[in-house]
């Protein structure tokens, strides 16, 4: 069993505990038995849908390395750059075991479940042991995103992902300014991360959140298609720092912002549906969205890549 399904099985584990999701009730041994077969299925699930993204090369830069490479660049100059380390699989290995986060929605007689499965924290250039945050604009977070077969977060998954993290950070803005953009303060931002994480013991690979704004999906962009989106930064449950914003062009990012990408797969009624399905359906898109059907470019969609 690869390294990545046993990360998976873990987790896997503790989420169902914490979300109370229950077994067959057979028999001690058989319950065992049907609890890992079931586990491990669904583990292989999680690992499957990362498999558009290239392995590491050894010899790919590592987060310092990539910042210091980037540092004198202009800002559509780092854009390129980031596309062709991410784009080639110089992340870290971490990101590739995603996490299922569980959506309820309430109808007049039942419950609606979607499980979708998202990355621990945001994109990241580098290795497990030297990496940067890496923000990004919008045209370059939906060409990855298409790639890799995922999409963007909309403003409720930000909530629940926040609701359901297993650590969150402290808010740390920097002072505003042109220099917000800039690559040092990209690296600036990332250390202080880092050592909020040392100080407080969160584990490399958990579910987090807190640290940075979202780039998500929203209604907002079908009247404004030049525009992006960012939503959230979360002080506590329901309070984020950033109301849905729509104020930056598309081709804007700063420090403070976080490419959070989740898989294009989602389990909805115990089967798999592609989040173009579940978005587009008058019913179903309410689990995901509280913008209700989200009517987005088609490039922003995973489903258009393939």
């Amino acid at each position: 069993m690869s390294p990545n399904t046993l990360a998976a099985n873990s987790r896997l584990t503790r989420f169902t505990r914490r979300n109370g999701i229950k077994l067959l009730m057979l028999p001690v041994v058989w319950a065992k038995r049907a609890a890992s077969a079931e586990l491990t299925g669904l583990s292989s699930r999680i690992a499957s849908l990362t498999r558009r993204i290239p392995s590491r090369c050894r010899q790919a830069p590592t987060g310092s390395e990539f910042a210091e490479h980037v540092l004198r660049m202009d800002s559509g100059q780092r854009e390129q750059a980031i596309l062709r380390e991410v784009l080639k699989g110089n992340l870290p290995d971490f990101l590739r075991t995603l996490v299922p986060v569980v959506f309820k929605y309430q109808l007049a007689l039942t419950t609606l479940t979607a499980t979708t499965f998202v990355m621990p924290d945001y994109l990241a250039v580098g290795s497990d042991q030297d990496f940067l945050r890496i923000p990004m604009n919008l045209h370059s977070a939906r060409a990855i995103a298409a790639h890799f077969g995922f999409v963007l977060p909309t403003r409720k998954m930000v909530d629940v992902i926040y609701d359901q993290s297993v650590y969150r950070f402290t808010p740390q803005p920097l002072p505003a300014g042109p220099q917000m953009r800039s690559t040092e303060y990209y690296r600036i931002h990332n250390d202080m991360i880092e050592k909020q994480s040392l100080a407080r013991g969160f584990s490399l690979g958990s579910l987090v959140s807190g640290h940075k704004k979202d780039v998500v999906m929203s209604n907002r962009l079908a009247n404004l298609p030049g525009q992006i989106a960012i939503y959230g930064w979360h002080r506590a449950k329901g309070a984020p720092i950033q109301p849905l914003s729509t104020v930056h062009g598309a081709g804007y990012a700063d420090y403070s912002h976080g490419i959070r990408l989740i898989s294009d797969t989602a389990i909805i009624d115990e089967k798999p549906r592609s989040m173009d399905d579940i978005l587009h359906d008058s019913v179903l898109a309410n689990v995901l969205s509280d913008e209700g059907v989200i009517r987005v470019p088609p490039e922003e969609m995973a489903t258009s890549a393939r």
